[in-house]
């Protein structure tokens, strides 16, 4: 079995800045991507940032310039890094993975508890 489990959330004010982290254990072969989503209030889940093994990155048009995710193989953990935050970036932030348990199984998709970011004065 895989857990994801993150932390850093919290209460911000505009302008601020909050580091998210996800650690993967378990049964673990391999991860290739990991990534953040939120999901706001009446709103679908969205892409906020992806990393590859290899460090290559997406970021959603809204957060681009402002987040950085980063990522250490060797601990199965991600980073989010939120600065200039603005309220519109509340949201629950949830790590994504799809995970490789066995050398030849295909990957399964697991999510973390999701962690409630509030940006507000």
């Amino acid at each position: 079995q895989v857990q994801l489990v993150e932390s850093g959330g919290g209460l911000v004010q505009p302008g601020g800045s909050l580091r998210l982290s996800c650690a993967a254990s378990g049964s673990i072969f391999s991860i290739y991507t990991m990534g953040w989503y939120r999901q706001a209030p009446g709103k679908q889940r969205e892409l906020v940032a992806a990393i590859t093994s290899s460090g290559n990155t997406n970021y959603a048009d809204s957060v681009k310039g402002r987040f950085t995710i980063s990522r250490d193989n060797a601990k199965n953990t991600v980073y989010l890094q939120m600065n200039s935050l603005k309220p519109e970036d509340t949201a629950v932030y949830y790590c994504n993975a799809p995970v490789r348990t066995t050398m030849t199984g295909p990957p399964q998709n697991y999510w973390g508890q999701g962690t409630q970011v509030t940006v507000s004065s």
